[in-house]
């Protein structure tokens, strides 16, 4: 008998969830200590030096937990597909 209310889960899609909350709580953290988030996570995500990323809302933290080559794949397929 197959119970049609079960929901399939991608783990992929939770990562990339995961990763879009982590995204966005270090974009406000930069945002409310006044620095250009974008420009900030650009220089991040070049260098993977921290300094970029305030400490702020344990922003600095959060980035450290997001693996950069599975972000900038993300971040390349969400344009391409757009």
């Amino acid at each position: 008998m197959r119970d049609d209310r079960t929901i399939a889960f991608s783990i992929k899609d939770e990562e990339e969830r995961q990763i879009k909350e982590i995204l966005t709580i270090v974009y406000d953290a930069l945002r409310q200590k006044g620095y250009n988030p974008i420009n900030q996570l650009v220089g991040y995500l070049l260098s993977e030096d921290p300094t970029y990323i305030t400490t702020f809302n344990n922003a600095r933290s959060l980035i450290k937990k997001i693996d950069r080559d599975e972000l900038l794949q993300i971040m390349v397929k969400s344009y391409l597909d757009s």
